[in-house]
């Protein structure tokens, strides 16, 4: 039995044994899906820098559970504390080490180098995109074109959207995953495709897909709305991908109905890759039961961790990678790691222990005890 860590109060909490999830497993056969990942900082000085060792440690974890991994995107805190040059090194460092083991690995492209207080115009979001497709189509990686918080704020309506996207699509080597993040992930995003009626949005990402379709994987759309992501889902061309990025409705998203699926690029897939990676495995055998039981229990960790406000979610995966040993200290880029008080981070701790996902119960009582500053720990 582990042991039992005093919260602030006083209250005793025992977590259950680990549960028994495979540390490896094949890639997934009857979904595509990607794991977002978080950066680990350097402990010193202050949380500024990229601990390298660490942060390419744990892509390995998740290819070794047969997720492919998305980069340099909104979960590798893009715009939250991760510069352009700094990203620049991790998408060619992780497609290195992506070689060496036959990793899936798609990497964000933004605009992210852009000054905004500059306010850049439309033809400077077009060149800062075109920069930032070189790196990581010549890095070797599948190209996730980003959601860009310039062009939301230089574009006049829905027509930008379409000759921008328009234009990249037509130069780029190959089809790439589109990007609609929601403004609870990113509030500079709001009215993103040209509208703020989510409806207008969704014709016009429909009318560029359906233009564009042999250069379009999919889309990932992270609205945190289930009911609009099925219906997107139902219009998109014949081949075009949905990836949700629903962290709030994903087990029901990718099984499916009668009429389709969604496929899965998620940033809770960062946190829960055990049990996940397990429940996707017995979908691939046709046992939706044993699916939905292994992935069910982990939707109350997913909502607490991406309450709002939603962005400072990648806090909260730091924080439980670092209870499950997947990395030594609990340390951000930018001090992100302050985003959430310990009161968030203690629920955190055991919606992680009902969800099974606590790899190490002893580690993680001891790391929560230290976190809190010391909380007594007795044998039961």
């Amino acid at each position: 039995m582990a042991p039992t860590l005093r919260l602030p109060g006083g209250e005793p909490y025992t977590p259950a044994p680990a549960r028994p999830w495979p540390a490896t497993a094949p890639p997934v056969r009857c979904r595509r899906v990607y794991a977002a990942a978080h950066v680990v900082g350097r402990p010193a000085p202050a949380g500024t820098t990229v601990d390298w060792g660490e942060t390419l440690s744990f892509r390995h974890y998740l290819w070794g559970l047969g997720f492919g991994v998305a980069d340099a995107m909104d979960t590798a805190q893009r715009g939250m504390g991760m510069d352009w040059p700094t990203t620049v090194e991790l998408i060619r460092r992780s497609a290195a080490e992506a070689a060496t083991v036959g990793g899936a690995l798609a990497c964000g492209a933004g605009t992210d180098q852009l000054d905004l207080d500059s306010r850049p115009k439309v033809p400077d979001v077009l060149y800062a995109y075109r920069e930032q497709l070189e790196v990581v189509e010549g890095a070797g990686a599948t190209v996730i074109l980003m959601a860009s918080r310039a062009l939301a704020a230089a574009a006049s309506g829905p027509e930008d959207y379409l000759s921008v996207y328009g234009t990249l699509l037509r130069e780029v080597r190959g089809p790439v995953i589109l990007h609609w993040l929601g403004e609870m992930f990113d509030p500079a995003l709001r009215g993103y495709w040209g509208s703020t009626d989510l409806d207008a949005a969704a014709d016009t990402v429909l009318a560029l897909i359906g233009e564009h379709a042999d250069r379009v994987d999919g889309i990932k759309v992270s609205l945190l709305d289930k009911e609009r992501e099925v219906a997107l889902r139902r219009r998109l061309p014949a081949g075009v991908r949905l990836y949700t990025g629903d962290d709030f409705n994903y087990p029901e998203l990718i099984l499916g109905d009668a009429h389709g699926f969604s496929d899965a690029l998620l940033g809770i897939f960062d946190g829960i890759a055990r049990p996940a990676a397990a429940a996707l495995a017995r979908l691939d055998a046709g046992d939706t039961e044993g699916y939905l039981a292994a992935m069910n229990p982990t939707v109350p960790l997913a909502r607490h961790i991406f309450a709002a406000p939603t962005y400072h979610y990648k806090t909260g995966l730091a924080f439980l990678s670092w209870l499950n040993g997947r990395q030594s200290h609990f340390r951000m880029v930018g001090d992100q790691q302050n985003a959430r008080d310990a009161a968030h981070l203690t629920t955190l701790f055991m919606l992680a222990d009902r969800a099974g996902v606590l790899a190490d119960p002893d580690l993680a009582v001891y790391r929560m005890s230290s976190f809190l500053g010391g909380a007594s720990e007795v044998r039961a």
